[in-house]
């Protein structure tokens, strides 16, 4: 398996730190407001990174963060005049099942900040112990830039002297402009943790590199993880502020590996609050099925900065739709649980630093070839058992046509629709084994009224919109 490492901006062979284990660690959301399309982005690479790794035989552990400390966080819950913790709650929550609908599964780790106080304490004071950080009399902690002499080799960054004073935030108290913030002091009454250091806030930055110590780091090894993942605005400064408190305050680097998914547009333009574009996940799932979501922005290579507009959703649903026809000619048969070339193919190509371009083609000449042998005399057995594992496998894999297809081609139907024609589906069930065939033509004709198609297979009868 091969992956472009953000940091030597080449493909690397991964050769995980221990045999047969792989570790991530990816920034996860700060819980003040819904997961926009950027979070949904991120998400879905990382997703469909530990499905390729899973594949090539790799036990994976995938942690990836809650922040749930932060100021936007508390100018909300003043605002709003909520406990801070119901609005943390609240959007955590939201976030989960907005993944879910997407089909991005759970990591194995999620630490919150709120958890991981004691991590961050530890690591602060070996770095002040070991003069990396240093306090202010005003409170604050800093870590020491210069004491890094490989600060901004991560980002490859060269700072002029305007750049550096741009990130001067407040305090001359700093020894350095590029200084920055590991525990905030905070004497405006609002919310405060208690510290060694004093009543204050840690620092964003601060967050990460504690929690990857507290849960994957392995003392003996040249490196904390094997990846570290995120979006490509976080490498300068966050990641290389990371990567400099682990260096400083342990004997390894942060990770062997950098990942970075590229930026989310919508329609040619920079997703931004600012801008007025910030398209929430939320709004885009009462349009468009999860999984329709899941598949056009996984449907360009995760490096590339992505341009979101309904003409291109369009045309990758009807991509998605092409699986799901194949899968419905085929619902209900045996499948073939024996490897085929094509499924080796399919995890080559996302093997190489997840080639989905490649992989998508794969999976369209297969669906292609398959309905050309399909539609062909002949009862075509192996093949079927063949192309029902092979979608199994895409399933797996990239986590496209894990559904019903009769259910997936449901999608936007009222769900007392849904509920009353379920119902009569029922009814005629019935009276087909009472073989009351008049009753069972009557209802038929009831379902039909709703504008839907019947279709009766190995597994059942079932339904679908016209």
């Amino acid at each position: 398996m091969f992956i472009y490492d953000s940091v030597t901006k080449e493909k690397r062979k991964f050769i995980p730190l221990q045999e047969g284990k792989a570790t991530l660690y990816v920034c996860g959301p700060t819980v003040y407001d819904d997961a926009h399309l950027g979070h949904a982005k991120s998400a879905l690479v990382f997703d469909l990174l530990t499905r390729v790794l899973t594949a090539n035989g790799l036990d994976v552990t995938y942690a990836r963060n809650i922040t749930d400390i932060d100021d936007k966080i508390i100018k909300k819950a003043i605002a709003q005049d909520r406990d801070i913790k119901e609005i943390t709650d609240y959007y955590t929550d939201s976030f989960h099942k907005e993944m879910e609908a997407i089909g991005v599964k759970r990591p194995d780790i999620e630490p919150k900040a709120t958890e991981s106080l004691e991590a961050m304490f530890d690591m602060i004071q070996k770095l002040i112990d070991t003069n990396h950080a240093y306090t202010t009399k005003d409170g604050d902690v800093y870590f020491d830039t210069e004491s890094d002499a490989k600060y901004l080799t991560l980002s490859g960054r060269v700072q002029n002297e305007d750049e550096k004073q741009e990130r001067v935030v407040s305090s001359e108290l700093k020894k350095n402009p590029a200084d920055f913030a590991m525990w905030k002091s905070v004497k405006d009454g609002s919310l405060t943790y208690d510290s060694p250091f004093g009543a204050g806030r840690p620092g964003w930055h601060l967050e990460c590199s504690a929690m990857i110590e507290k849960h994957l780091a392995r003392p003996d090894t040249a490196f904390s993880i094997d990846i570290h993942g995120g979006g490509a605005d976080l490498l300068f400064p966050h990641h290389e502020n990371e990567a400099a408190q682990t260096r400083c305050s342990s004997n390894h680097e942060l990770a062997n590996y950098w990942m970075h998914n590229g930026f989310v547009n919508i329609n040619g333009e920079k997703m931004s609050k600012s801008l007025g574009n910030s398209f929430f996940l939320k709004d885009a799932l009462k349009e468009y099925d999860g999984e329709v979501l899941r598949f056009y922005l996984l449907s360009t290579h995760y490096r590339s900065n992505f341009n979101f507009n309904t003409e291109d959703l369009s045309i990758a649903k009807k991509r998605l739709d092409k699986i799901y026809r194949l899968k419905k000619r085929l619902f209900g048969l045996p499948e073939n649980s024996e490897n085929t070339p094509f499924q080796e193919k399919l995890l080559e190509a996302l093997s190489d630093d997840m080639n989905v371009s490649t992989a998508l083609a794969l999976i369209e000449e297969m669906i292609s070839s398959a309905n050309e042998t399909l539609d062909s005399a002949g009862k075509h057995k192996l093949l079927k058992r063949e192309t029902i594992s092979n979608l199994a496998y895409i399933e797996t894999l990239l986590g496209f046509g894990v559904q019903n297809p009769f259910e997936y081609f449901q999608f936007g139907m009222d769900e007392d629709t849904k509920n009353s024609i379920s119902k009569l589906m029922l009814l005629r069930d019935e009276a087909k084994k009472e073989k009351n065939f008049e009753e069972s033509d009557r209802l038929r004709d009831k379902i039909l009224s709703y504008g839907v198609t019947l279709m009766d297979t190995p597994a059942g009868t079932f339904w679908e919109k016209v």
